[in-house]
């Protein structure tokens, strides 16, 4: 009875200080999950992208009130921005250009698939970016029907109808209203559909599948917008991904998990994509969404953090070489206020082993596109460099990233989120390095010689990231 009162003692006050603290590396909840099939080889040999987005020009013309059909990417807008990109970007390694939310996406052929980005057929868009060496990344999602509910899933009898939820699953919000046709992995034909779905994009030339809203199928649940869907289960979502990882990789298609709950410590994300959002939609960038929304918070539904240097230390710990990419969403360089938080939010997703994914529009980015064509930081994303945070303590001021390239040298990032400048110091014994390295400053492009230790006086919201070598 003793050891029976102890333990209730202890998880209510668990719970109480669940209720009250919910921040610093509490982990999402577990739950029990059948044994989950075993997709081989995702993670090999994958690097993050380096890409540009069409989300800002989208994101700001919603918030001017345009939405719906009204909302278009013109064939001329499309064929300036791959131009752009393709000029300006390519030659430092951003190979693709990308569609997102937004605009409406239409199925006009009897595939039942995607087949119109608003106006524009993404045929014709892969056939523009293949022209300027450039591939296109696709916005949509294995599970939604985008076709007519008649359709037949190729090699099936079943109709695209039947895919739909029918009452004969349990969902967790039964009379919630939905915005997408969610095909339910349990019903007959779902895996068959997933198979065509990344079938049909391969064969159309797309090899990159950003997959939003992820949250509203497992439980229907977010922590903005309330309950937004019936909820499928854990179950059926960890199912569901396990079709979707197995028909990507079958198709060599790379997929972006997007607003995903991460339940027990992203046991199912980590498994089944190739990358995953740890941090809150972009929104109006800023040095908001890299460092102070939210600062040193954590939760335990969508989004998991708020700010891009906390998702990304949050997640550090399921990160690394053949393992799951962390994402922290797009760059609007043009929206921060000075130099130094841009490089810094460059930096961040380099050191963090996570894409650069560019939303400024050729009209927006004023002079900063040197900000993402420093060749001596993208020799990371080249290397497939993932680094680590010397502290996982969320919120800190001053932060240490560092980590090694394959040929054995080192790279180690001082970040000041502070709004002073720091003198910050780190010795390279705490790293694991042992004895003197030369060292080169790689935004000032300068060796500044050998030494065991790093101290430099970082600016507010500034950074030094240097490599050292032997």
């Amino acid at each position: 009875m003793k050891k029976i009162l102890l333990l209730s003692i202890g998880l209510i006050a668990t719970l109480l200080s669940a209720c009250s603290n919910d921040i610093e590396m509490r982990y999402p909840p577990k739950y029990e999950l059948p044994e989950l099939p075993v997709v081989e080889g995702i993670h090999e040999g994958q690097k993050a992208p380096l890409y540009w987005s069409i989300y800002e020009y989208a994101y700001e013309l919603e918030r001017a009130g345009v939405s719906g059909n009204d909302m278009d990417f013109t064939e001329a807008q499309w064929d300036e921005v791959i131009d752009w990109v393709a000029t300006n970007l390519k030659p430092y390694g951003y190979d693709m250009v990308c569609t997102d939310g937004f605009i409406s996406m239409q199925a006009n052929d009897a595939s039942g698939y995607m087949t119109h980005y608003g106006s524009v057929a993404l045929k014709d868009l892969v056939a523009k970016c293949k022209a300027r060496g450039l591939r296109l990344g696709v916005y949509d999602n294995p599970l939604w029907i985008h076709g007519s509910l008649d359709t037949k899933v190729e090699g099936t009898d079943v109709t695209f109808g039947q895919l739909l939820y029918n009452g004969s699953t349990t969902v967790m919000n039964p009379n919630a209203k939905e915005i997408f046709n969610w095909a339910v992995a349990e019903n007959p034909g779902c895996e068959e559909f997933i198979d065509g779905f990344f079938k049909y994009y391969k064969e159309l030339g797309v090899d990159f599948i950003r997959m939003d809203f992820l949250s509203w199928y497992e439980d229907g649940k977010d922590r903005y917008a309330g309950i937004q869907g019936r909820g499928y289960g854990r179950e059926s979502y960890a199912r569901a991904l396990a079709y979707i990882a197995a028909s990507a990789k079958k198709y060599g298609v790379f997929t972006s998990l997007v607003m995903p709950h991460m339940y027990d410590d992203a046991v199912v994300e980590a498994k089944y994509g190739n990358m995953v959002r740890i941090v809150a939609d972009t929104g109006t960038g800023t040095w908001w969404h890299c460092s102070a929304q939210d600062k040193g918070k954590s939760y335990t539904t969508w989004p998991n953090c708020m700010n891009q240097f906390d998702g990304f230390k949050y997640w550090s710990h399921i990160a690394g070489r053949d393992k799951v990419i962390l994402d922290g969403d797009f760059l609007r360089l043009n929206t921060f206020d000075n130099d130094n938080e841009r490089q810094t939010v460059v930096s961040l997703q380099l050191l963090a082993g996570g894409p650069v994914a560019v939303a400024d529009q050729p009209s927006s980015i004023g002079d900063n596109l040197k900000f993402y064509t420093n060749s001596e930081l993208l020799a990371l994303n080249a290397d497939g460099f993932v680094g680590k945070p010397l502290s996982d303590k969320l919120g800190d001021n001053n932060e240490v990233w560092y980590g090694q390239m394959k040929n054995g040298d080192w790279v180690v990032g001082l970040f000041n989120r502070d709004e002073n400048t720091a003198t910050m110091t780190v010795d390279f014994s705490q790293l694991g390095i042992s004895g003197e390295m030369n060292v080169r400053d790689l935004w000032k492009h300068v060796d500044e010689g050998k030494a065991s230790s790093l101290t430099a006086n970082v600016p507010a919201h500034g950074c030094k990231i240097v490599k050292l070598t032997k």
